[in-house]
């Protein structure tokens, strides 16, 4: 007899279910795929302002004197000039040349930072990053149960949070990270995201965030699924692990390549560097109907040359896009058809970027 483990629920859970909104299943977590409408929250986060509860993410406290020897060991990208106070992209590579995760690393303190994982992955990555820690002068914690996180996003997002910020947001660039008072509780924030939009993410107590949550709502924010949050992160050409990254695919041959920093010694490095690139993570855009998905193979003159790893159809462009492999060599502009419900829909390569101001 098979027994299915129970979904974790985050601390906001009760709120969605009272906003009826729509839960799925999603890396072993209860999660809000959309509240009234997908479309809508989308055209929120675009234009205005949305947030998104993604206290399911996972966070690590890296702490010690070897706490930048040990991340610049076991990242990609370069950390040696991350000041405190800032954050950076990064990706967790593993011994086949690979990926455990992407990450996002924020230095909090001289001899700190703080690294956050995809929900799905936090007990394999901190299990990952226990085993390499032997021999350097560091501790590391799992803090994912003390945290609550918010991401509030949107053109508007400044402007709607400032008044009840104790920090001023215009002085905070893309990538900073503070501490301070939001609505009167402790938080930390950081201008981060996952839409291409600007916007913040609010790291908090367990205990304040359906409060936080409540005085977002009272101010007209518009609370978002996993559905929009999708959308737009297909339309800024962000990856998604399990689809864009995974323990099999290269990082070198995605657009993210530019977090692979060659220059370093790093875990993994010569596994990475000795498999073949024979793809490459392109854009699509559909010239006909139909929404290329996950697992849809891709042809050039009858030819089958990869596969979609991530598709939808853009609220904003109002055409399908999808993320794809196709094999090395394949160039940009050029014509070719994704294979959907055994019909051949025409489509264009592009940069895996749709949005101009995503790049």
């Amino acid at each position: 007899m098979t027994v299915t483990a129970e979904l974790l629920k985050t601390p906001l859970h009760a709120r969605h279910l009272e906003h009826r909104a729509r839960m799925v299943p999603f890396g072993g977590w209860d999660m809000p795929v959309q509240y009234a409408n997908l479309i809508l929250e989308h055209h929120a986060v675009r234009e205005n302002v949305g947030m998104f509860d993604v206290s399911h993410m996972g966070e690590f406290r890296v702490v010690g004197p070897g706490a930048l020897e040990f991340l610049q060991y076991v990242t990609t990208n370069d950390l040696g000039k991350l000041k405190v106070g800032r954050a950076q992209y990064n990706l967790l590579p593993n011994a086949q040349g690979g990926l455990v995760d992407d990450i996002y690393i924020y230095r909090t303190g001289e001899l700190e930072y703080l690294m956050v994982v995809n929900a799905s992955n936090i007990a394999k990555d901190f299990a990952h990053l226990e085993r390499l820690k032997v021999g350097f002068d560091v501790a590391l914690e799992n803090l994912s149960s003390q945290y609550a996180l918010l991401a509030v996003q949107g053109p508007k997002a400044e402007e709607t949070l400032q008044p009840f910020s104790s920090v001023d947001l215009l002085s905070k660039k893309k990538n900073d990270v503070w501490e301070g008072e939001l609505f009167g509780f402790s938080v930390r924030m950081a201008r981060t995201g996952y839409t291409g939009e600007d916007g913040f993410e609010i790291f908090c107590d367990p205990a304040g965030v359906q409060a936080l949550w409540n005085a977002l709502l009272e101010r007209g924010v518009t609370p978002c699924g996993l559905g929009a949050r999708d959308t737009l992160r297909l339309e800024a050409g962000f990856p998604l692990y399990g689809h864009e990254f995974s323990d099999d695919i290269n990082p070198l041959e995605t657009h993210m390549a530019w977090a692979v920093k060659l220059g370093k010694d790093f875990y993994g490095k010569a596994a990475l560097l000795d498999r073949a690139l024979e793809r490459r993570l392109v854009g699509l855009e559909l010239e006909g109907r139909g929404i290329g998905r996950e697992g849809h193979r891709v042809t050039l003159e009858g030819r089958d040359i990869g596969y979609i790893s991530s598709g939808t159809m853009s609220p904003t462009l109002k055409k399908g896009i999808a993320l794809a492999f196709l094999e090395e060599g394949t160039q940009i502009g050029s014509s070719v058809q994704v294979e959907i419900r055994g019909n051949r829909v025409g489509a264009r390569v592009v940069a895996p970027v749709f949005l101009p101001k995503s790049a």
